[in-house]
C-alpha cells in the first residue's frame, strides 16, 4: 500500500485535465489616483444622530430599526451566510457514520452458499462505522471555505448598508416634514399679514385714498397665500405618511409627530476625501468581500483539474444470523485511500473556471463602481455643506433686509405716503425669502444626513472567520 500510493499520485498529476489560460481579469482601480488621502476627520458616530439634540427623532429612528422588513431580510441573509461557513468548515473535518443493515433472506441451495445456509431463511446482519478524511492536497475545500468567509463579511456590511439607508431616509423625510410644517407656519404668517394689509386697503378705499382696484389687488393676495397654505399642508401629510411608511407604521402614526425647531447647525466637513473610507463604508466593504469571495471561489474552480484524494476507513460486524453478530470472529475492518483522476470532461472543468474569472471580473467592476460612487457621494455632500453655509449667512441677512422693507412699505401706505404696488412688492419677496429661508434650514439638516451615511454610519469593519447567529 505505501508504495502504491506515489504512484498512484504520480500517475494521477500526469493525467490530469490541462487548464486552460485565462484573459487578463479586471484591474482594482487605486485609491490613490481618485484622491483619496492618509488624512484624518471626525468620523460619524454610530448614532450620530443624537447629536441634534433631538429625542422625538430618536425614538422614530430606533421604532423603524426594530420594525424594519429590509432589516429583516439583511439579517436572513446573514444567517445563510454564517450557515454556509459552518457548511464550508465541515467539509475540511473527519466525517463519521454508522449504519446497521439487516436483511432476512432464503440463500439459494444452487448458488455460491454451501450447506447448511443454502436453501436456509437466515439474517444477513451488518453492523459498521466508516469514517472518511478528504486531504484536500490542492486547497480546494479551504478556498471555498475562504470564500463563505468573505461571503459572510460581505452580508455582515450589507446589514449595515441596510440600517445605514433606513436611518437615513429617515432622518431626510424627517427633515423634509419639518421643513414642510415650517413653510405652512410662514404661510400662515404670511396669510395674517396680507388680511391685515386687505383690512388697510379697504379702509384706505373707503376713504377715498384708495380704488376697488388696489381692494381687489389685495383680496387676490390674500387668496394665493392660501392655496400655498393649503399646498404646504398637504405636502406635510404626505410626508408624515412618507415616515410613517419607513417606521412600518399607518398614517396615524406620522400624524403624531410634532414640528420642531429648526436651528442652525454646524457640521463637520471633512478638508480631503479620506483614504479610510476604504473600510468605513459598509457598501465598499461589501462590494470588496465579494470581490475576494470571487478570487476564492477561482482558486477552488482550479483545485478541481486535479485529483481528488480522501482516506477512508471503515470497522465493525458481519454475520450470517443475528445471534452471532457480536462475535469476535464478525469483526471487520480496513482502510485505504480512494483517489479520482479527472482526465476528460468535455471542457466542462474549463466552463467552470471561466464561469469562476467571469465572476471575479464582475465583483471587481461592481467594486470599482462602488468605489466610485462613493468617493463622488462624500464629494458631493462636502461640496452642498459648503455652500449651504454661505448661502445660508446671505439668506439670512436677505430675510431680516426684506422684512424691515416690508414693514415700512405698509407702515407708509397706512399713512398714505405709498402706495399699494410697493406693499405688494415687498409682500412677494418678503414670502419668497421666507420659504427659501426654511428650505435652507431644513436641508442643513438633510446634506448632514448625506454625508454621515456617504462616510459609513459610523461602521467599524472587524473581519472574523467564525460564523455569527441572528436569532
Amino acid at each position: 500500500m505505501k508504495a502504491l500510493i506515489p504512484l498512484l499520485l504520480v500517475a494521477a498529476l500526469s493525467g490530469c485535465a490541462a487548464i486552460k489560460p485565462g484573459e487578463p481579469g479586471v484591474a482594482q482601480i487605486d485609491a490613490a489616483q481618485l484622491g483619496l488621502q492618509d488624512s484624518g476627520i471626525a468620523w460619524p458616530a454610530e448614532h450620530w444622530w443624537t447629536r441634534y439634540g433631538d429625542t422625538q427623532l430618536n425614538s422614530l429612528i430606533e421604532q423603524a430599526l426594530a420594525g424594519s422588513p429590509s432589516m429583516d431580510a439583511a439579517k436572513a441573509r446573514l444567517d445563510m451566510a454564517n450557515a454556509a461557513i459552518r457548511g464550508a468548515r465541515a467539509v475540511q473535518l473527519p466525517s463519521a457514520d454508522a449504519s446497521f443493515n439487516t436483511t432476512r433472506q432464503r440463500f439459494s441451495g444452487n448458488y455460491i452458499y454451501p450447506p447448511p445456509y443454502g436453501g436456509s431463511m437466515l439474517t444477513d446482519a451488518n453492523l459498521r462505522l466508516d469514517v472518511g478524511l478528504d486531504l484536500d492536497l490542492w486547497g480546494r475545500n479551504r478556498a471555498r471555505f475562504a470564500a463563505a468567509v468573505s461571503s459572510r463579511e460581505a452580508a455582515q456590511a450589507d446589514l449595515h448598508m441596510a440600517r445605514n439607508t433606513l436611518v437615513s431616509a429617515v432622518v431626510q423625510s424627517y427633515y423634509n416634514l419639518q421643513g414642510a410644517l415650517a413653510q405652512q407656519a410662514v404661510l400662515g404668517d404670511i396669510v395674517g399679514q396680507q388680511q391685515n394689509v386687505l383690512k388697510i386697503t379697504r379702509q384706505r378705499a373707503n376713504a377715498g385714498l384708495d380704488t376697488q382696484v388696489e381692494v381687489k389687488q389685495a383680496d387676490s393676495a390674500v387668496s394665493s397665500a392660501r392655496v400655498q397654505l393649503s399646498q404646504a399642508a398637504t405636502n406635510a401629510k404626505l410626508l408624515r405618511n412618507q415616515l410613517a411608511a419607513l417606521l412600518g407604521e399607518g398614517p396615524a402614526r406620522g400624524a403624531e409627530i410634532r414640528q420642531v425647531a429648526l436651528t442652525s447647525m454646524p457640521a463637520d466637513v471633512p478638508g480631503s476625501l479620506p483614504l479610510e473610507l476604504l473600510s468605513r463604508r459598509p457598501d465598499i466593504i461589501a462590494a470588496r468581500e465579494r470581490a475576494q469571495a470571487a478570487a476564492s471561489q477561482v482558486s477552488a474552480a482550479k483545485a478541481e483539474f486535479f485529483p481528488n484524494v480522501n482516506l477512508n476507513a471503515f470497522a465493525g460486524f458481519m454475520s450470517l444470523g443475528l445471534d452471532n453478530l457480536l462475535d469476535g470472529a464478525s469483526k471487520t475492518y480496513g482502510v485505504g485511500p480512494a483517489i479520482s483522476l479527472p482526465i476528460f470532461h468535455g471542457g466542462a472543468l474549463n466552463a467552470q473556471l471561466d464561469t469562476r474569472r467571469a465572476e471575479r471580473n464582475l465583483a471587481i467592476a461592481d467594486y470599482n463602481q462602488t468605489l466610485l460612487g462613493a468617493v463622488r457621494e462624500v464629494a458631493d455632500a462636502t461640496a452642498s455643506i459648503q455652500a449651504l453655509q454661505q448661502q445660508a449667512q446671505d439668506q439670512a441677512d436677505s430675510l431680516k433686509a426684506i422684512t424691515s422693507a416690508y414693514q415700512i412699505a405698509v407702515d407708509r401706505y397706512k399713512s398714505g405716503l405709498g402706495n399699494f404696488i410697493q406693499v405688494l412688492l415687498a409682500q412677494n419677496e418678503v414670502q419668497k425669502q421666507a420659504i427659501l429661508d426654511t428650505d435652507l434650514r431644513a436641508r442643513a439638516y438633510a446634506l448632514d444626513a448625506q454625508l454621515a451615511t456617504a462616510l459609513g454610519g459610523g461602521y467599524i469593519h472587524t473581519k472574523n472567520t467564525e460564523p455569527e447567529k441572528h436569532s
